[in-house]
C-alpha cells in the first residue's frame, strides 16, 4: 500500500512542476511578443516620417594605411612586425534620408558635405538646400551624383545605412530572425532588456556593410529596449564573412532616441571593420538634433 500510494503524490508533484514551467515559458513569450510588436511599430513609424526629418552629421574616421612600399630593414627592427599606421578624417555633412524612384521600398542615406578636416566645402545653408531638393528629386542620377560626391573626400570602406537599420525589423522581416530575451542592462538612466537575435533569411547584411557586394552572411546581434515601454534604445549588429585569408568582421552599434516628431532618430553609431585581428577602420557619426522639414517653391525648415 506504502508503494501504491507514493506514486500518485510524486506524479501530482511533477504535474505541477511542469504547470509552473508552462506558465513561466507562456509569460515569456507573451513578453517577447509584446516587445517585437512594438519594435515593429516603431520601424513602420520611422519609414513613414524619416524622408522629412534631416540633422547634421559629424563623421570621425580612423582607417588603416595601406603598408608601404618594402624597404630593408636590419637589425632588431627587421624581426618587429610593421606597426599599422592609421589616417584620420572629418567630415561634417548635411543628412537625410530617400529612396530611388527604382527601388522606392528602400531608404538609404544621403549627404551633403559641409567642411572636410576643418576646410570649408560649402556654407551649412547651400549644403542644406541642396540636400533637402535632392531628397525630393525623382532624378534617381541626382541622387547617386550625392552618393559619390560623399565617398570622394577620401573615405575607406563602403559602409553606409546604419541610421536606418531599425528597418530591418519591421513586421514583415521579423520572420527572418530568431529572437530571445537575453538578459537586463543600463543604458545610461534607463533600464533596459537586451533581446538577442540571429537572422536566419532575408538579405540584411547587404547594404548595410558594404554596397558594392553581395554579402550573402546572415547578422546577429542585441537589441536594447526599454524596459518600461519596449522602446528601442539601441541596436548592435555583427556579420562575418571571408576574403582571401582573412575573416573580415564588422560590428556596428546604433544608438536612438525618440525625436520631437514622435519617430525614433539616431544619435551616434560606432562601425567597425576587422581583418583577423587588426582594426581596418573605424566610423564614428554623431547627430544632431533632427528637424522637419516641407518641400514646395522652397525648403522651410520646423
Amino acid at each position: 500500500m506504502w508503494i501504491v500510494d507514493r506514486a500518485p503524490r510524486y506524479n501530482r508533484a511533477v504535474g505541477l512542476g511542469f504547470l509552473v514551467l508552462a506558465a513561466g515559458l507562456l509569460a515569456a513569450d507573451e513578453r517577447l511578443a509584446a516587445i517585437l510588436a512594438r519594435l515593429s511599430e516603431e520601424a513602420e513609424v520611422f519609414a513613414r516620417m524619416a524622408p522629412d526629418l534631416v540633422a547634421q552629421e559629424t563623421l570621425k574616421q580612423q582607417a588603416r594605411k595601406a603598408p608601404p612600399r618594402f624597404r630593408p630593414r636590419a637589425g632588431n627592427s627587421a624581426l618587429q612586425p610593421l606597426k599599422p599606421q592609421y589616417r584620420t578624417r572629418e567630415i561634417v555633412s548635411e543628412y537625410g534620408y530617400s529612396t530611388f524612384r527604382e527601388a522606392p521600398g528602400v531608404l538609404h542615406e544621403f549627404r551633403q558635405v559641409v567642411s572636410v578636416d576643418g576646410r570649408r566645402i560649402a556654407t551649412v545653408e547651400k549644403a542644406r538646400q541642396t540636400l533637402s531638393r535632392g531628397l525630393r528629386s525623382e532624378d534617381d542620377r541626382l541622387k547617386k551624383r550625392m552618393l559619390e560626391g560623399f565617398e570622394k573626400h577620401g573615405l575607406t570602406g563602403a559602409a553606409a545605412d546604419f541610421g536606418q537599420v531599425i528597418l530591418l525589423f519591421g513586421k514583415r522581416r521579423l520572420t527572418n530572425y530568431i529572437f530571445s530575451i537575453s538578459g537586463g542592462q543600463r543604458i545610461g538612466a534607463e533600464a533596459a532588456l537586451i533581446l538577442s537575435f540571429r537572422q536566419t533569411g532575408g538579405a540584411g547584411s547587404l547594404l548595410i556593410f558594404d554596397r558594392r557586394k553581395a554579402l550573402h552572411q546572415p547578422l546577429e546581434g542585441e537589441i536594447w529596449v526599454r524596459q518600461a515601454d519596449g522602446v528601442p534604445l539601441r541596436i548592435a549588429l555583427r556579420s562575418a564573412r571571408k576574403e582571401a585569408d582573412a575573416t573580415i568582421r564588422d560590428e556596428a552599434t546604433v544608438d536612438y532616441v525618440v525625436s520631437p516628431h514622435g519617430a525614433l532618430a539616431p544619435v551616434s553609431v560606432v562601425h567597425r571593420q576587422f581583418a583577423g585581428a587588426d582594426l581596418v577602420v573605424e566610423n564614428l557619426f554623431q547627430y544632431s538634433s533632427f528637424r522637419k522639414f516641407s518641400s514646395e517653391s522652397e525648403i522651410k525648415f520646423n
